[in-house]
């Protein structure tokens, strides 16, 4: 079974908020919308999602 979290800063259950959840998934980080979990989610490698949120913490736009 798949345990999908959002961030404590992410507001209340009642409150519509721009979040994403994170998921462990077998090999992989999962990464989905929490306002349209049933769309699907980004599968990303160990590496590739701590370098994102390496990027993300140094206000790095995508490339």
């Amino acid at each position: 079974m798949i345990t999908w979290r959002k961030s404590s800063y992410s507001g209340s259950a009642t409150t519509q908020s721009d979040c994403v959840e994170l998921a462990r998934l077998p090999g992989a980080i999962g990464v989905r919308d929490s306002k349209a979990a049933d769309a699907g989610h980004l599968s990303l490698s160990a590496k590739s999602f701590a370098d994102l949120i390496a990027r993300v913490k140094r206000g790095e736009e995508s490339p």
